[in-house]
């Protein structure tokens, strides 16, 4: 459904909305990387990237960083899922045409497409402002990270074992 980069694109928008005051308070790569259990050189590219779609605005020098560009009630998730990620329009199954739909569609068919089009709403319909009121009005903290760990856990959907 989404990649590792988008992931922690997401995980870095959401350090700067839960933040969001209008521009006046400005977070380093470091700062994010550190809150988000990053590597400091990975956040920078991201934010470079979101940098350059408009997403994030960045300051130069001591007492610079980055913030959002708008305000957070104005960026979807589907603005940062599309940087990283190849938008699909076909119904295709992963089955492949050889299978699904040669004579009718199979098993799965009806429950992927209506995974895809459930996505796709979310992504569209859900802006950063829900992170930042999650932060600022209702306190709610993302759980701390233990030091020990070495790499960031994902959330997403485990994979089958093959």
């Amino acid at each position: 459904m989404y990649g590792k980069a988008t992931e922690n694109a997401i995980a870095a928008m959401t350090r700067l909305a839960e933040v969001y005051d209008g521009g006046e308070t400005l977070l380093s790569a470091s700062d994010i990387a550190e809150n988000r259990d990053l590597q400091r050189p990975y956040v920078s590219k991201l934010l470079s990237t979101l940098s350059q779609a408009g997403l994030v605005t960045g300051q130069r020098g001591p007492g610079g960083g980055f913030c959002l560009a708008r305000h957070p009630r104005d960026i979807t998730l589907h603005e940062v899922w599309s940087l990283f990620e190849r938008e699909d329009d076909s119904d295709k199954c992963p089955f492949g045409g050889g299978y699904c739909g040669a004579s009718r569609p199979c098993a799965l068919h009806d429950k992927l497409v209506a995974l895809k089009i459930l996505m796709d709403t979310t992504l569209r319909e859900t802006t950063f402002e829900e992170f930042r009121v999650a932060y600022q009005e209702e306190g709610l903290r993302p759980a701390k990270h233990p030091k020990k760990q070495k790499r960031r856990k994902s959330y997403r959907a485990s994979q089958p074992k093959r």
